[in-house]
């Protein structure tokens, strides 16, 4: 018994010193957009549910949107994992909030770290709002990480100035920051950034890294993203999504100006849940932007399938959703008078891009085999020397029941036929009998036989 105790001890001991710590490696290079944060939050997860040791983001990145680095910077901070941030080179504007979330910083020689004003697309500086929310984002996170608060907000606001600062509590005066002084941005090299406590080492490699933090045997695990979300970067991306969301919005336009629900409705409504769906798993798109454009489908559908002609529900449909797609185009993060500007444009250039696209493709589609069978069905041969009658001059005078609304062209069943007809100009509600008037060529009139009673 004693010999069977000893020898499952034996194996537990060897079992634990056979285990080898986790580490998770994190890319973060390129530009920060808002596929990224869903990766990362994803792999964090993963990583406290594995017990992991630390996790290590590999930066190296000029930065990027302020509102999904704003969304990793709080998913970091929340993290139960030890964080690490190794500095490939660079890690400017947004990269340096993701940077300073982390518990340590890291830098390779000659790296950089900081300018993280916030500008728009053009590179000009953004408003007072816009600047106040990032230097207050990067001063807490400095805070919470026990770094130093005149220098984060200084990565951020060029119009502050001082002469000393409290490294480790006593007062350096500072010399060798040219940002220290009015006009001027914060960026650190890796020098500096160790002597002022913004970084904690400087090392070359990953490795590196590793045997400074004790984990030179560990099992590293690079995280990558999965097909998922590299759809959901590609849906988010800025061009992609303005054309589904208007190819989307012409789609249901289209509808509107065809008995029933059909191909164009289809389109459009699955371009928009892939617009929405995308925007909403990233976080650009929220509740209330959904319950909008929402709203304002309703309103399309009540006036295609409800409601004759196109009147006030269609106009005021159109409108709630240019209104909820322009909100989707607005980070939740305080935005200026350029951003909104951007939104507008990007908005108008979209729908403009969408038209011509369905001009485009329309046209393509008219020459196709498929179009010429779905508009005319009975098209007649050569040899019977095209002639214009589909083969329905037997119907006149026979009864048949209106498939769709009539409005005033419409789809009726006769003798198990559907035939695409036209009314005299009235009105005929799905359901109602008809009878056939008059045949020429492919134009078929009608005339409700409610109507004479």
């Amino acid at each position: 018994m004693k010999n069977s105790i000893y020898s499952l001890l034996i194996l537990l001991a060897v079992g634990f010193a056979d285990s080898k710590p986790l580490v998770y490696k994190i890319p973060i290079q390129g530009t920060i957009d808002l596929g990224l944060p869903p990766f990362i939050e994803r792999v964090i997860e993963t990583a406290e549910n594995e017990k992991a040791s630390a996790i290590i983001f590999d930066i190296d990145t000029f930065g990027g949107r302020v509102d999904a680095a704003t969304q990793i910077k709080d998913a970091i901070l929340s993290s139960k994992v030890q964080t690490i941030a190794f500095i490939n080179r660079r890690a400017i504007s947004a990269g340096a909030l993701i940077s300073l979330s982390c518990e340590k910083i890291y830098m390779t020689g000659g790296g950089t770290i900081g300018a993280a004003t916030a500008v728009d697309m053009q590179g000009n500086k953004g408003t007072e709002k816009v600047i106040s929310y990032m230097r207050e984002e990067m001063a807490s996170t400095a805070e919470a990480r026990d770094r130093n608060v005149d220098i984060a907000k200084g990565m951020v606001d060029e119009e502050l100035s001082f002469t000393h600062l409290v490294i480790e509590s006593d007062s350096v005066e500072v010399a060798d920051l040219e940002g220290r002084k009015e006009g001027k941005l914060i960026t650190l090299t890796t020098e500096l950034a160790i002597k002022y406590n913004m970084a904690d080492g400087e090392f070359e490699t990953f490795d590196d890294v590793l045997t400074a933090l004790g984990l030179e045997n560990a099992e590293i695990r690079v995280a990558k993203e999965n097909w998922s979300e590299n759809l959901v970067r590609f849906l988010t991306n800025p061009v992609v999504a303005s054309l589904l969301m208007t190819f989307g919005f012409l789609g249901i336009l289209f509808e509107l100006q065809s008995p029933g629900w059909g191909i164009p409705g289809t389109f459009g409504a699955v371009c928009l849940a892939l617009s929405l769906g995308s925007s909403y798993i990233v976080e650009l798109a929220t509740m209330s932007d959904l319950i909008i454009i929402l709203l304002g489908v309703v309103l399309l559908l009540l006036e295609a399938l409800v409601i004759p002609g196109f009147g006030i529900a269609g106009i005021a449909g159109i409108g709630i959703i240019l209104w909820g797609l322009y909100e989707l185009l607005l980070p939740e993060v305080p935005v200026g008078k350029e951003v909104t500007s951007m939104a507008l444009t990007g908005l108008t250039i979209g729908i403009i891009g969408g038209i011509i696209g369905l001009i485009l493709l329309f046209r393509l589609m008219i020459k196709t085999k498929f179009w010429a069978k779905l508009t005319a069905p009975g098209i007649e041969s050569v040899e019977q020397g095209y002639n214009t009658s589909v083969g329905w001059e037997n119907l006149k005078g026979k009864q048949g029941v209106a498939t769709t609304d009539l409005r005033p062209s419409g789809w009726v069943s006769v003798e198990d036929q559907r035939v695409f007809v036209v009314s005299e100009g009235d009105f005929i509600t799905k359901g109602d009998t008809v009878t056939i008037l008059s045949v020429d060529g492919n134009r078929v009139v009608v005339r409700s036989l409610n109507q004479n009673k």
